[in-house]
């Protein structure tokens, strides 16, 4: 899809093939990759995330009734639930995203009517760039547009949060739904999940951020990533702390031999990549070429030998970013295994690295990698439907 303006048509002509009518309003929430700060969300530690252009968009019209219908043009599948009873479906299904955003913002006793929508995202499904928090973040944004209500952007992010953990079961921190709904158009952000306050972060002149996905499919809910988080947790308690954000690298090294060998690594990589955050957060607002090449590279690292959420796939791609022309520092997004990973790439090389990328990636594993730059998004809003001539990815 070239441009907004063929993806507004798309969505239009859905809604009219499906429900008769025309959409009353569109709304949209961003993806987002994190430039540095894997895992630190739920030990209440830093991360510098940015909103990226790859968003879900939903057309939407009020009904009468408190009947929700949506149309995916994605996964080519209809959702119908009644507001008054919100039943969770079995197994990983993309509408309990919608459903449980509907069950909490109704048990926080917000106004809840129904609508008719139709749904389509450009953000890859099991990729780490947080497709499933986009979902969410749209729905609500919906929920508000048809009751006519606001809901404040931060307690938007934690009821989004809120489903993802209470009625969808994946037991996430905030990072998704934050930087969804807290967004800024050119900038990245700097998240303090401990008291989910956030500034924001211009990167210098003359760099891109460059998405690379692997294509390795992961699944959060069914990987690692609840162990991960109860190590973590039980590491803080050993430590005597209520979460790992609370102790000095110098600290936890000093006393990291009171920890079982395992939870030691898990808590070292945790400690380590929250004091990373701050000093890339630095380095890229003034293009530290030294400094985002050893801050990336030690992330990595530590991801994949302390953390351990590193796959092949990730490995290949990784030697693949880093023999291509360009590139300032790589390093993983997401969750880890497997998904995609993020370059800093010289603006001027981007379309070299871009095909370097692809050609050594997939001589390695005979699979084609997608490799594009993203640009810094607004939050979850409503969209301008006489502007939609705004860059696209």
């Amino acid at each position: 899809m070239s441009g907004n303006s063929e993806r507004y048509e798309l969505l239009n002509r859905s809604f009219e093939a499906h429900y008769g009518a025309s959409p009353s309003w569109w709304v949209r929430a961003p993806g987002r990759v994190d430039l540095m700060g894997s895992h630190t969300d739920y030990n209440l530690g830093y991360v510098l995330t940015l909103p990226i252009g790859w968003d879900t968009w939903m057309a939407i019209r009020p009904r009468e009734d408190r009947s929700v219908r949506l149309f995916s043009l994605n996964l080519a599948a209809g959702e119908g639930f009644d507001l008054d009873n919100i039943q969770r479906l079995p197994g990983k299904d993309w509408r309990n995203y919608v459903r449980g955003v509907a069950d909490v913002l109704a048990k926080e006793g917000f106004a809840m009517k129904g609508f008719d929508g139709v749904v389509h995202s450009t953000v890859p499904m099991c990729s780490g760039l947080s497709s499933s928090a986009a979902l969410e973040c749209a729905a609500a944004t919906a929920f508000e547009a048809v009751a006519g209500c606001a809901i404040d952007p931060v307690r938007k992010a934690r009821l989004c949060q809120r489903a993802e953990n209470q009625f969808v079961g994946v037991n996430c921190g905030i990072l998704d739904q934050y930087t969804s709904c807290m967004g800024q158009a050119g900038c990245a952000l700097v998240l303090d999940c401990r008291d989910l306050s956030s500034h924001p972060v211009r990167l210098a002149e003359g760099m891109s951020v460059v998405i690379c996905d692997t294509r390795f499919k992961r699944e959060l809910a069914g990987s690692e990533y609840g162990q991960r988080r109860a190590q973590c947790e039980e590491g803080a308690r050993r430590l005597g702390v209520q979460a790992l954000r609370e102790i000095a690298l110098d600290n936890f090294y000093a006393r990291e031999h009171e920890l079982p060998a395992e939870i030691a690594k898990r808590c070292r990589f945790i400690v380590e990549e929250n004091d990373r955050v701050l000093k890339l957060a630095d380095a890229l607002a003034v293009y530290d070429q030294a400094a985002i090449d050893r801050l990336t590279a030690a992330s990595f690292r530590g991801a994949c030998d302390l953390y351990e959420i590193g796959v092949p796939a990730m490995h290949a791609m990784y030697h693949a970013m880093t023999a291509a022309p360009g590139l300032l520092g790589a390093r993983q997004a997401g969750a880890g295994f497997g998904g995609c990973m993020v370059a800093f790439v010289e603006s001027d090389q981007v379309e070299s690295f871009a095909e370097s990328v692809r050609l050594a990636y997939h001589q390695a594993t005979g699979t084609s990698p997608n490799v594009s730059p993203v640009y810094a998004a607004a939050g979850a809003g409503l969209i301008p439907v006489g502007a939609l001539t705004c860059p696209t990815q």
